[in-house]
C-alpha cells in the first residue's frame, strides 16, 4: 500500500453563537449576519492553527518514508498541489529541475495546482512571477492566501456596504477589488504615524466589518492601533489572517520574519484568535476540491513546511510529500520532538525524474 490513512482532524472550532455552522467552510454559503447577535460584539473564536495543530500532533503516525518509487506515487493520484516558496523557488530563484518535473507530470495527465500562503501578490501577479521564471502556469492553477481571504468573505455573504481594513500588501487589495469589496489600509497606511499628545483619541471607520492581516513589509504602530480598534469596537468585525507562518523566503540567503508576526500583534492587542484562511486550515482545500471536483484521496500535497503544508494535506485527507529544499531539514523531520510525519520525503521535486528513471 502506498498511502496511509491521513489524520482525521477538524480544522475549525465551531463558534458557540451559531451551532448550525458547518465544520468546514467554503462549500456552503454562510450568512455574514449569522455570525453575530443584535447589539453585541461577536465573541467567537475560529482556531484553525494553534489548538488544532496541537490536536493533530497528538495523533500517532508512522515515521515518514524516503521516496523510493516515484512512479508508484505519481500513478496513485490525479492531482499534485505544490507549495511555492521552498518548493518551486526560493526568493526569486527557481529551484533546479522544476520545469522538467512539471512538464513530466503534465505529460502523464496530472492536474497541477500551486498554493501559497504568501499574500503579497494576487493570482494574476503570481502568474507573472511564474512567467518571469520561465514557467507556463495559468491563473486558474494558482491559489494564494490573498485570494482565499476574498473567497472566504464571499462564502459568508460579507455585506458589500461594509469595508475591509487591510494590514498587508497589494495582493490582498487586488483580490478584494476583483471580488467587489470596499477596502482601506494596505501599503498607503505604511507611512502614517501617530503623535501621542495628551488627550489624543484615534478615530476609525465604524463601517469596517472585517480586518484582514497578511504579510506586510510596511507594518507599523498606526496599523496595529487601527486594526485593533476595528476588531474590538466595531460590532461583529471579523478578524481574518491569511496565514500564521513564522518565517518566509524574501531572498534565498536567509529566512525572514513571516506573516505570523503581524497576525500575532493584532491577536495580542485584541485578545482574539483569527480565522485563518491559508494553510494549514482546510478552507483552501475544500475550495479546490469543490472547484475541480477532486477526490481528496486522489491528491498529493507537496511542500517544505511540516506545520503548514504537510498538516494542510493531512487535515484534508491527502497523501503528503515533504521536500527538503525549503525550511525543513532531515534532522528536523526526524527529531523526537516532531510528530508531524508526511507519507514520504525527498530532497526536491526533481527527484521525481531520477527516482522514476531508477525504477525502470
Amino acid at each position: 500500500m502506498l498511502g496511509r490513512t491521513a489524520v482525521a482532524s477538524s480544522s475549525v472550532s465551531v463558534p458557540a453563537v451559531s451551532p448550525t455552522i458547518p465544520k468546514f467552510l467554503g462549500l456552503k454559503t454562510l450568512s455574514y449576519n449569522s455570525f453575530s447577535t443584535p447589539n453585541t460584539k461577536w465573541n467567537y473564536n475560529f482556531k484553525f492553527s494553534r489548538k488544532n495543530i496541537a490536536a493533530s500532533k497528538m495523533e500517532t503516525r508512522a515515521s515518514a518514508q524516503p521516496l523510493k518509487n516515484a512512479d508508484e506515487l505519481i500513478d496513485s493520484v490525479e492531482t499534485f498541489i505544490f507549495d511555492c516558496d521552498g518548493v518551486i523557488w526560493k526568493g526569486d530563484k527557481l529551484i533546479d529541475g522544476v520545469p522538467q518535473t512539471l512538464d513530466m507530470l503534465r505529460s502523464r495527465g496530472k492536474r497541477l495546482v500551486f498554493v501559497t500562503n504568501n499574500s503579497t501578490k494576487s493570482r494574476k501577479q503570481y502568474g507573472k512571477k511564474f512567467e518571469t521564471l520561465g514557467l507556463n502556469i495559468s491563473e486558474e492553477e494558482i491559489f494564494a492566501s490573498s485570494f482565499a481571504a476574498a473567497a472566504y468573505l464571499k462564502s459568508v455573504n460579507f455585506p458589500k456596504e461594509k469595508k475591509v481594513y487591510v494590514i498587508g500588501e497589494d495582493g490582498i487589495l487586488k483580490e478584494l477589488e476583483l471580488a467587489g469589496f470596499q477596502y482601506l489600509g494596505g501599503p498607503e497606511d505604511g507611512g502614517k504615524k501617530i503623535e501621542l499628545k495628551p488627550g489624543f483619541l484615534m478615530e476609525h471607520d465604524k463601517d469596517v466589518g472585517a480586518v484582514v492581516v497578511g504579510f506586510d513589509r510596511y507594518f507599523n504602530y498606526y496599523k496595529v492601533q487601527y486594526g485593533t480598534l476595528c476588531v474590538r469596537e466595531n460590532t461583529g468585525c471579523l478578524f481574518i489572517a491569511t496565514n500564521r507562518d513564522a518565517v518566509t523566503h524574501l531572498t534565498d540567503a536567509q529566512e525572514w520574519a513571516g506573516g505570523g508576526s503581524m497576525v500575532g500583534a493584532i491577536a495580542g492587542s485584541t485578545q482574539r484568535e483569527p480565522l485563518v484562511v491559508g494553510k494549514p486550515s482546510t478552507f483552501m482545500m475544500d475550495y479546490l476540491a469543490n472547484k475541480f471536483r477532486i477526490l481528496k484521496s486522489q491528491i498529493c500535497m507537496v511542500g517544505d513546511r511540516l506545520d503548514t503544508d504537510i498538516l494542510f494535506g493531512q487535515n484534508g485527507g491527502c497523501k503528503t510529500l515533504l521536500v527538503l529544499s525549503g525550511v525543513t531539514s532531515l534532522s528536523m523531520l526526524q527529531s523526537p520532538g516532531n510528530s508531524i510525519q508526511p507519507d514520504f520525503y525527498t530532497n526536491k521535486i526533481s527527484d521525481f525524474l531520477s527516482l522514476k528513471a531508477a525504477t525502470v
